[in-house]
């Protein structure tokens, strides 16, 4: 089934996603079993990740009581496929139990379709480790990976998603990552310099997210952000993860326009305020109390 090309209109507005359960992430409302396993399994991730002197703790950055998860295992995968913010929490949780609890979900997205579309590897030929040889270094290769993927789900348009990164607070251990659709394949802008200049998609500066270009137009529609552990993404698997969530963001037609004022700050240095806030952000939309 092939996605529709972006539309302004389809995505006007904030949230898609709020208020419809499980839905947009099951495809046929089915494997409940699964989705319980995976309350499971995202609990043991959680619990997992070590803290390290100087980082926030991952129970700190997710802040979900684990009293309202048990109780809810539908709650938990709308939790996990909240978008890439969740990336960090599955790190220490093993890819093939996660792919098959997401296959007996039914969900849109699995790990080894992922790593078919990425890396042509199937993830039964993958080791736990989710080490293949094959790490991005920059965002021109990351996004090279994530259009190969989102056009193996069907999205017709998938040259015009891109992963983006903010990189202020990289010395501190943090990267601001980004899913963006850009209508243009060469924006003409107005760099730190103040010259007016065109890039393309072998220019690093393109894969930052770009408000809009140099005559004022509105150019880039955010999809779905996150301030992810520089640690998280040193790894395959780490990036296997974030390519599968931010896939199913495109999927269920996220949109993140608040991500601009959070840029802001992340510049400005309030990289931890962001980080922070996430926490009240995913409670909110989950509906769990403060």
């Amino acid at each position: 089934m092939k996605i529709s090309a972006f539309s302004t209109d389809s995505r006007a507005g904030a949230d898609h996603t709020r208020g419809q359960g499980v839905g947009p992430w099951i495809k046929q409302g089915r494997g409940l079993r699964g989705i319980q396993v995976a309350v499971l399994v995202a609990l043991m991730a959680t619990a997992c990740v070590p803290h390290r002197a100087g980082e926030m703790s991952p129970a700190h950055g997710l802040g979900l009581g684990l009293g309202y998860l048990i109780a809810s295992p539908l709650l938990i995968l709308s939790g996990l496929l909240e978008g890439i913010v969740t990336a960090p929490y599955l790190l220490n949780a093993d890819l093939h139990e996660m792919n098959r609890d997401m296959v007996e979900a039914d969900t849109r997205v699995s790990f080894d379709e992922t790593y078919q579309y990425a890396y042509e590897r199937r993830l039964a030929d993958v080791p736990a480790s989710g080490d293949t040889g094959m790490i991005f270094r920059h965002m021109i290769e990351a996004t090279t990976h994530f259009q190969k993927v989102i056009k193996g789900y069907g999205v017709e348009d998938y040259q015009n998603y891109l992963l983006t990164a903010v990189r202020t607070a990289d010395r501190d251990g943090f990267t601001l990552y980004a899913v963006v659709y850009r209508p243009v394949g060469e924006v003409r802008i107005i760099d730190e310099y103040n010259r007016t200049r065109f890039v393309g998609p072998r220019d690093k500066e393109y894969y930052r997210p770009i408000p809009q270009d140099a005559g004022g137009r509105p150019l880039d529609v955010i999809i779905d952000w996150a301030g992810v552990p520089r640690t998280t993404i040193k790894t395959q698997k780490g990036q296997e993860i974030l390519m599968t969530l931010a896939a199913n963001s495109v999927l269920i037609n996220r949109r993140s326009d608040e991500y601009w004022s959070a840029e802001r700050r992340w510049v400005g240095g309030d990289f931890e305020g962001v980080v922070a806030e996430r926490k009240v952000d995913i409670e909110r939309r989950m509906d769990l109390p403060g």
